[in-house]
């Protein structure tokens, strides 16, 4: 009905064959005036979470077209599609945190602990909670029910998507903690016991950081390969198994599986290391919530 005009509705067989021609355009009428009262009550009574949803596409639509713009300019193309700034931005992670970690005037030692701020003590639990909860949910909810539930190339299609910017925000978040926790705890401050949470906690940031640069961009590139030559083999649909059929015989995607296997394995083994590292300092948080 909301899909066909009134003069579609009056053209079909079934209302020339049964309304007479004379009623034909009362018909026409009714269908007008219906048609015109749905309306005005839709416009009337919009639908917020359409709406909602339309104006957030385009703000969303807006940000990948600059995005997309950005992607065309050679300092774009020297960033991200060239080794050396990983390097860069490597080395300075190395150098900021080793800074944090031994600061100016570190051989003065103080007798009281560091206090924070209520906002940076919010700022800390909110971005461990953060960091800690998306480990949680992209490695054994949202991971494990997509594999199970959804054909394999749309759950490859979405860990592509997802990857980069997993890594990236929990690197971020890894990054913030380590650095109010190292306020809090200055290094001539350290006992055993803080010791090792600085060596999780940066352990953890360097593995994020050393993933997101290093090992998600040619996961994604892999995939994307990998699951083009299967699409053309007529595989990839099926849901929670691999069975690369006739492809097994062939080396060039025998060879490119392996390699996919292996970088895959590696950043499972690294996100596995940096959920134990979350969780040493989790269970700190815990024994300092029992002093208080």
């Amino acid at each position: 009905m909301c899909a066909r005009s009134a003069n579609d509705l009056v053209d079909t067989v079934e209302v020339k064959k049964y309304v007479p021609k004379r009623y034909q355009r009362k018909v026409k009428q009714v269908l007008d005036r219906e048609n015109k009262d749905n309306r005005s009550e839709m416009s009337i009574k919009p639908d917020i979470l359409a709406v909602a949803t339309i104006k957030h596409k385009k703000i969303v639509n807006t940000i990948y077209s600059l995005f997309e713009c950005c992607q065309e300019t050679k300092t774009y193309r020297v960033l991200f599609e060239m080794t050396q700034p990983a390097h860069v931005v490597t080395l300075l992670a190395v150098s900021v945190i080793g800074m944090l970690m031994y600061p100016q005037g570190q051989f003065n030692p103080k007798p009281d602990l560091i206090k924070l701020s209520p906002l940076l003590s919010l700022i800390y639990l909110s971005t461990f909670m953060m960091h800690f909860g998306s480990q949680i949910w992209m490695t054994f909810v949202s991971g494990l029910s997509l594999y199970f539930n959804v054909p394999r190339h749309t759950f490859g299609e979405v860990q592509k998507v997802l990857f980069p910017r997993y890594f990236s925000v929990n690197s971020f978040l890894s990054l913030v903690t380590l650095v109010i926790f190292l306020k809090m705890h200055p290094a001539y401050s350290w006992d055993a016991y803080v010791g090792i949470q600085v060596g999780s906690m940066v352990l953890c940031f360097l593995l994020e950081l050393i993933i997101r640069l290093y090992l998600a961009p040619p996961l994604v590139q892999l995939t994307i390969i990998k699951n083009a030559i299967e699409a053309k083999a007529g595989l990839g649909m099926e849901i929670g198994k691999y069975n690369p059929g006739p492809l097994s015989k062939c080396p060039h995607y025998v060879k490119i599986h392996q390699t996919f296997r292996k970088v895959h394995m590696a950043i499972a083994i690294g996100n596995l290391i940096t959920m134990a590292c979350t969780t040493l300092h989790l269970h700190y948080l815990s024994q300092k919530m029992l002093v208080i």
